[in-house]
């Protein structure tokens, strides 16, 4: 029982999986369909409605799945610059994601062209922003294309896919890494389908009330933190593994990210605040950071680098 034991098509579907995308359905009012990862939610898609004949235009900083899965469908694929909403005539789709995972920054979703089939990947939005429906929801789109992830917000495992019916039956039909994948675990379908029900405003507000508070003790240290909402990098260079080994040490678990991940000289911590920190806790990640730029120099504020 701790398996599916098979595919969607054969014999991996269960009660809960069709009780899940039931409520997911009810929470995004558009057809909803269950993937073991993001990732294969991500291959799926793109994979599937896009020919070798169109052209996305992907921003450049996507997520490595977006990338992989326009190798997949072989497609033709415009990098464009970072939020830029200037897009090419010729562009079929087009792949931003909600809240990107490494800046924190957010999308003007409204500023994109209407002709282009707008896809959105709110893996680190989903639960968290626009009444926990994301990004695209906070800014009042809908876009054609939705998917979001069960791992972050929901503490889970596993994505989903949102789009019109027409799509959730393409997939079901002819997404290769639906047919041929193993079905979620019944177990991680049901903590899935618990947590949606527990994200609730009161939790939200919390988040956005936590992540707008540590935001705001770091800038008084003199610690600049990048983008919004609850992903919070601090830009340390080549000093970000030693920084974030140093946290650790005062009790802060912020993971070193560096290259190939982020460009060269753009290696951070990452901080990723939760609705159950408590002012306490986020006084005292403050003050591991303070005690960190004692111990590292190029943390210094009147460093040069960044800080």
């Amino acid at each position: 029982g701790a398996g599916a034991g098979g595919s969607r098509l054969i014999s991996g579907t269960r009660p809960v999986h069709l009780e899940l995308e039931a409520a997911l359905e009810e929470f995004f009012g558009r057809p909803a369909l269950l993937f073991p990862s993001g990732y294969h939610a991500n291959l799926a898609l793109l994979s599937t409605v896009l020919q070798p004949e169109d052209r996305a235009a992907s921003d450049a900083l996507n997520h490595a799945s977006i990338i992989d899965a326009f190798r997949l469908a072989r497609c033709g694929r415009q990098v464009i610059p970072h939020l830029s909403t200037d897009i090419p005539p010729d562009t079929r789709l087009i792949a931003v994601e909600g809240l990107f995972s490494m800046d924190g920054d957010i999308p003007d979703l409204r500023a994109y062209p209407k002709e282009p089939w707008l896809f959105v990947d709110e893996a680190h939005a989903f639960g968290c922003l626009g009444e926990g429906r994301g990004a695209a929801r906070a800014a009042g789109v809908e876009p054609d294309f939705l998917v979001a992830t069960l791992g972050k917000a929901l503490g889970s495992s596993g994505a989903f896919v949102i789009g019109p019916p027409e799509l959730k039956a393409l997939l079901v039909s002819a997404a290769r890494p639906f047919v041929y994948t193993t079905a979620l675990p019944e177990g991680v379908a049901a903590a899935a389908l618990v947590a949606l029900r527990l994200a609730d405003s009161e939790r939200r507000e919390r988040l956005s009330h936590n992540a707008s508070l540590l935001r705001r003790w770091l800038g008084q240290e003199g610690i600049a933190v990048l983008g919004e909402a609850h992903i919070l990098p601090v830009l340390a260079g080549s000093s970000a593994m030693a920084l974030s080994e140093a946290l650790l040490e005062e009790g802060i678990f912020a993971p070193g990210i560096r290259y190939p991940t982020v460009p060269r000289g753009q290696e951070r911590v990452r901080l990723t605040v939760s609705a159950a920190h408590s002012e306490t806790e986020l006084a005292a990640c403050v003050d591991a950071f303070c005690q960190a730029r004692k111990r590292i120099p190029t943390l210094s504020p009147d460093h040069e680098g960044p800080h």
